[in-house]
């Protein structure tokens, strides 16, 4: 599976944007999708995250009820709209895909067998 993100930039405090994360060499109709973010100095955190058949989706409590993750299965692709932006969200934004994820595994990063190249976000105050 290969994992291509876009959408990052640079915005004001309070402003929003979509990050699409297009799939390509997928094969089977199950798993997870997530994106994962890293602030420099900091490890690396769950965001957002969805099981691909059924749509269910978990969100860390930092982004909760500001961002949605969803799939378009058609195209393939996996977005994350983010709304209300914080300077605490900028962060390297990592989109990840688990073909034999569980529910159980959907923050995992270990739990990812693939990872796209990551898209920069810096939210300015």
């Amino acid at each position: 599976v290969q994992l291509q993100a876009s959408g990052g930039g640079l915005v004001q405090a309070g402003a929003s944007l979509r990050l699409s994360c297009a799939v390509s060499g997928r094969t089977g109709s199950g798993g997870n999708m997530a994106w994962f973010r890293q602030a420099p100095g900091k490890e690396r955190e769950f965001v957002a995250g969805l099981r691909w058949s059924g749509g269910s989706t978990a969100y860390a409590n930092s982004v909760k009820d500001r961002f949605t993750i969803s799939r378009d299965s058609a195209k393939i692709t996996v977005y994350l709209q983010m709304n209300s932006l914080k300077p605490e969200d900028t962060a390297n934004y990592y989109c990840a895909a688990a073909p034999r994820g569980i529910l159980s595994t959907l923050r995992i990063p270990s739990s990812y067998d693939s990872w796209g190249q990551g898209t920069q976000v810096t939210v300015s105050s």
